[in-house]
């Protein structure tokens, strides 16, 4: 019986599910986005959250620990190295898990598991991005350092001379 074992074994034995385990944190710290069954994905949230975790103190002490469980010292580096310094300032729940619906072959419920702060859809980056090009009419602080008012005569008064060059362009061609 299994009272209180709330751990997916995932139909493997405890050596094959810390092998399947450990290699999807190292690609997903390689790739920062992976694609995998929704079970795998959940299992590996709760896998590699704490590597996480733990590379936000880069001490030897905790490098050691992380490499016990991934043993793959490129993927040690790069956690401990670029993801550690964007991880920091936030206190948990470094990944996001987008479900993408059912695989062709044998229907297995796919899911995309990704770190939250490489996404430039969803994350500071676009929003960032997305702010100075925002405008509006009501005359907020954003929409005040140009107004349309200004910007329209300036667009008038290049409208006509631009109208008027080609016009007189066909007139010399037709005084010839």
């Amino acid at each position: 019986m299994r009272h209180g074992d709330k751990q997916n074994n995932l139909g493997r034995k405890k050596a094959h599910r810390e092998a399947l385990l450990a290699n999807l944190t190292i690609n997903l710290i390689e790739h920062k986005r992976i694609v995998t069954t929704l079970a795998k994905a959940k299992a590996l949230r709760v896998y590699a959250e704490p590597l996480f975790t733990k590379a936000k103190s880069n001490d030897t002490h905790n490098r050691r620990v992380v490499f016990s469980y991934l043993q793959n010292k490129e993927a040690v580096a790069e956690l401990f190295d670029s993801i550690a310094a964007k991880i920091a300032g936030r206190p948990g729940g470094y990944t996001r898990i987008i479900k993408l619906g059912a695989r062709v072959g044998d229907n297995a419920e796919q899911a995309m598991i990704e770190l939250v702060d490489f996404n430039e859809v969803y994350g500071k980056l676009a929003d960032a991005k997305a702010e100075p090009a925002k405008r509006t009419r009501r005359g907020s602080k954003k929409a005040t350092t140009e107004t349309p008012a200004k910007a329209k005569p300036a667009a008038e008064t290049a409208a006509p001379d631009t109208a008027e060059a080609p016009a007189d362009s066909k007139e010399e061609k037709a005084a010839e």
